[in-house]
């Protein structure tokens, strides 16, 4: 069984990061909080926990990545997380982003393709310290209708194009994160809702992020 400990040393690396993440532009301040509450290490496994707060991506098994922390951060940020807002997440992962979003009090909603990554996130015993997140298994471009409509909506991997399904649910008002593009690099764009079918998109920076992929993996 692992052992979770968070030690000083781990919390001064991570302050560290959070230091950097401020440096290269991330002015929320409730974005920086959340991630140096959060040990970044338990998202894992053991043989990273040395370089865990370097800002870069981890392989996390099934081809996926752990974001970079700047990523996770920038993203969040553009997202503008109020408390309990009913938010929908594409792409679970290791649920580190899900939790930067618990940890902002989100209420949300998080889907994985992935059953391997999925049932490795329901052992997951840090998860529990937000009972705002349920989580799903299932084709992330189907989104969860059931449960809609969303008042924000974050992907997590690169789409070739913004998915219908997705802006269906996403209530009048509301925003879309996404980084949109082909393979090897991403412009991140920011919908918002501004009727039923009127949408403003706003373009940002480059980034690179493995493919969003529709069906379900088992």
């Amino acid at each position: 069984m692992r052992r979770y400990d968070d030690s000083y040393k781990q919390k001064g690396l991570r302050k560290q990061l959070v230091d950097s993440l401020r440096q290269k532009g991330i002015t929320d301040e409730n974005v920086l909080a959340a991630i140096n509450n959060i040990p970044r290490h338990y998202f894992l496994d053991t043989a990273f926990e040395g370089i865990a707060y370097e800002d870069r991506a981890f392989p996390i098994g099934e081809g996926q990545t752990i974001s970079q922390p700047y990523t996770v951060a920038y993203q969040t940020q553009l997202l503008e997380v109020k408390p309990f807002e009913k938010i929908l997440e594409i792409g679970t992962g290791s649920a580190y982003q899900a939790c930067v979003l618990g940890e902002l009090k989100a209420n949300l909603f998080t889907i994985e393709r992935q059953k391997k990554l999925f049932d490795e996130v329901k052992q997951f015993p840090f998860k529990s310290r937000y009972p705002t997140i349920r989580f799903f298994y299932g084709d992330g471009y189907e989104g969860l209708p059931t449960f809609a409509p969303f008042d924000k909506i974050l992907i997590t991997a690169a789409a070739p194009r913004i998915p219908p399904k997705l802006l269906a649910q996403l209530k009048i008002g509301g925003k879309m994160v996404v980084p949109v593009g082909g393979t090897e690099v991403q412009r991140m764009q920011r919908i918002t809702k501004t009727g039923e079918d009127e949408y403003e998109e706003e373009t940002f920076d480059n980034f690179s992020f493995v493919p969003m992929l529709s069906g379900k993996r088992s």
